[in-house]
């Protein structure tokens, strides 16, 4: 069984020789098999007080509004996680406490994967406007969009459903 694992690592470190840049699509699902994943989410509000969400289409978890969030690469400190978060899904840079608000556990125990995460969930605050281009207008949302919230959304995805402790239903 030794050998086999030392084969089976070999083949990992040739698909995904620099981690820290993230895995392959295929490779981070296997891997969400066998350890917890930790990530950030981003907590947005606005001046008066509304949180800002995006909509996610996602085989896993299906389609609906959810807090912006990512998971932290191998080596990748928090701080940066919680801006390349805000740059990829929303166009923008946020500021933010350096402590989380919340430490969330996902677990899904009748998933084999992407079953178990460790949220760490920090308040933000937006220092540049997200882009205008995928601001929700109502209609049928497209995977990106985003939009503020008074109330938490009906069609906010389930595993975000602990979040509505934080608007103001």
């Amino acid at each position: 069984m030794i050998k086999e694992l030392q084969d089976a690592f070999r083949t990992i470190d040739r698909l995904a020789p620099d981690p820290r840049i993230g895995l392959p699509y295929e490779l981070f699902v296997e891997m969400t098999r066998f350890v917890p994943m930790i990530n950030v989410d981003l907590l947005i509000r606005d001046e008066m007080g509304r949180l800002l969400l995006t909509w996610r289409e996602d085989e896993i978890d299906g389609h609906g509004w959810h807090v912006p969030g990512g998971i932290i690469r191998y080596q990748e400190g928090i701080e940066t996680r919680i801006q390349a978060t805000a740059a990829r899904e929303l166009s923008s840079v946020v500021s933010f406490e350096p402590s989380p608000i919340a430490i969330e556990q996902i677990v899904s125990p009748d998933r084999r994967v992407r079953g178990h995460f460790i949220s760490l969930v920090y308040a933000c605050a937006l220092q540049k406007s997200p882009d205008e281009g995928r601001r929700f207008n109502g209609g049928a949302p497209r995977a990106g969009d985003w939009s503020w919230f008074e109330r938490c959304p009906e069609n906010i995805i389930a595993v975000h459903q602990r979040y509505r402790r934080f608007f103001r239903d």
